[in-house]
């Protein structure tokens, strides 16, 4: 939105935010404002024989699908990588350039938090498309790996807020079923992206072999999601008649996962959101007969099994939290879905 400014040597118009970063590579972008800088007749007329679609087809010919675009609402960083890997080193021109997130192999060191204690050590990190895993180390001399996750179920996000980190990255696996998470960072941005972008490709050749028929434009999709809301809420257990707790949320797709502290590696609880054809929807307020709630911004979640009881503490919270439950429920499942639900241990 908004693109009040220019890079009047690559010919492109670009936000305020990405400006920023255009200016850290005078050597490729010089940036002048659209309404408040003088421009010389050259530079109007380099302006019009190019503009963004003619950069997007000569500096993205070569983009592979799988390689995350970012929007100007995603983080400082995968702005910034997107921007330099574009016009500075020119991967989307010379595919040998992306070799280190293309490769279907990739190993090196992350700085990972610890499960318990919080503190962050570096572990070594190997990815192998052949293997379908991505797997860690906790010495780098061990024979076994401390953790193998599967490709299959592998997400990757950039949290750095949460982890308090620009280049904090969170990846998430299911283990029994149940979602794990960990929080890694690398010193490089441009070395966590890649990561990033690796983890990604090794989704869509897993996806492109699993759905054949597939197209890119299906597959992309699935590669990677943000979470759809994360946040504190209290909730209640299921007999209702306990006090309400503070918990961290995560709505990630279908799945409800609720949390002590936000970097906790695994969840206390989670709950399958399913569609309203199957019998769940989501009601405002709590029932009349509800105690214990600190917070006065009740949430119901009907599902075929029981009532999950929820409280915000504001009523910007239970609207957002209302409106992201309504888009779940509204959206019919799908075949795998049903599996999952089938499946599904949520913990009171």
């Amino acid at each position: 939105p908004d693109p009040d400014w220019a890079s009047h040597s690559l010919g492109i118009f670009i936000c305020l935010n990405c400006s920023g970063i255009h200016r850290n590579i005078p050597q490729v972008s010089k940036v002048k404002s659209v309404r408040l800088d003088d421009w010389d007749d050259a530079q109007v007329e380099f302006m019009a024989s190019n503009g963004n679609n003619v950069a997007k087809a000569k500096y993205e010919s070569k983009m592979p699908p799988f390689y995350y675009k970012p929007t100007y609402l995603d983080c400082q960083l995968l702005r910034e990588q997107w921007i330099r890997a574009k016009y500075e080193r020119k991967e989307f021109i010379h595919s040998e350039k992306q070799e280190p997130y293309s490769a279907g192999y990739r190993e090196g060191f992350l700085w990972k938090r610890g499960r318990d204690n919080g503190q962050f050590l570096s572990r070594k990190f190997v990815l192998s498309e052949r293997e379908g895993a991505l797997k860690y180390f906790n010495k780098n001399d061990a024979k076994e790996p401390k953790a193998i996750m599967k490709i299959e179920h592998l997400n990757a996000t950039f949290q750095p807020a949460k982890i308090g980190n620009p280049h904090g990255l969170q990846i998430t696996y299911l283990k029994d079923n149940s979602t794990r998470n960990i929080f890694v960072y690398h010193e490089d941005g441009k070395e966590i992206v890649d990561w990033f972008n690796a983890i990604r490709a090794a989704r869509f050749h897993y996806l492109q072999v699993a759905f054949p028929g597939a197209s890119d434009a299906d597959l992309v999709p699935k590669l990677s999601r943000n979470y759809l809301k994360e946040g504190y809420m209290e909730k209640t257990g299921p007999k209702q008649t306990e006090g309400f707790k503070k918990r961290w949320f995560t709505m990630d797709d279908r799945r409800l996962m609720y949390f002590k502290d936000p970097l906790d590696a695994f969840a206390r609880g989670e709950v399958f959101i399913g569609s309203k054809e199957n019998s769940y929807k989501v009601l405002e307020g709590l029932p009349p007969s509800t105690q214990g709630n600190h917070w006065q911004h009740g949430i119901t979640i009907v599902t075929p099994d029981r009532k999950f009881l929820f409280a915000c503490e504001t009523e910007d919270d239970q609207l957002e939290w209302i409106t992201t439950f309504q888009k779940v429920i509204s959206r019919p499942m799908l075949p795998q879905e049903y599996a999952v639900e089938a499946h599904f241990k949520h913990k009171p």
